[in-house]
């Protein structure tokens, strides 16, 4: 079965309003028929980034609807992903991925997911391919 990884900014993106990608997400996402796959580190990360610029109580409520939604899968970062996770962050040390960037580039090449829901370049460098 396809399916498209999803980032922090895009999950961010399609919840602030005032984000400037927030048009193309929306636009995206409406528009979207292949079911969106995403970790527990970008949930964590999009949890305290949404908390900490929106509040609690919108972090609360998005974080409910991906736990209870069906066409979104919420999957746990593996010890091999974090393995090769580190790997990639010793071998790209003239980027800037960050150690979750790399978790998610592992778990995209451990399920054969070639693209991402994504405004982050480092998809691009990692030679994914980003939607919109």
């Amino acid at each position: 079965m396809r399916r498209l990884f999803v980032d922090t900014g895009a999950w961010y993106a399609l919840v602030d309003k005032k984000d400037p990608d927030h048009e193309q997400a929306e636009r995206f996402f409406r528009n979207n028929k292949i079911p969106f796959l995403t970790t527990n580190f970008i949930f964590d990360e999009t949890m305290t980034l949404l908390r900490h610029r929106l509040g609690w109580s919108v972090a609360r409520d998005f974080g409910q609807k991906l736990k209870k939604s069906s066409f979104v899968s919420l999957i746990a970062v593996k010890d091999e992903d974090e393995n090769r996770a580190w790997e990639i962050f010793l071998k790209y040390k003239d980027e800037d991925f960050s150690y979750t960037d790399c978790t998610s580039f592992a778990v995209m090449e451990r399920l054969k997911i070639d693209t991402a829901f994504s405004f982050d370049k480092h998809f691009l460098a990692m030679k994914f391919k980003v939607m919109p």
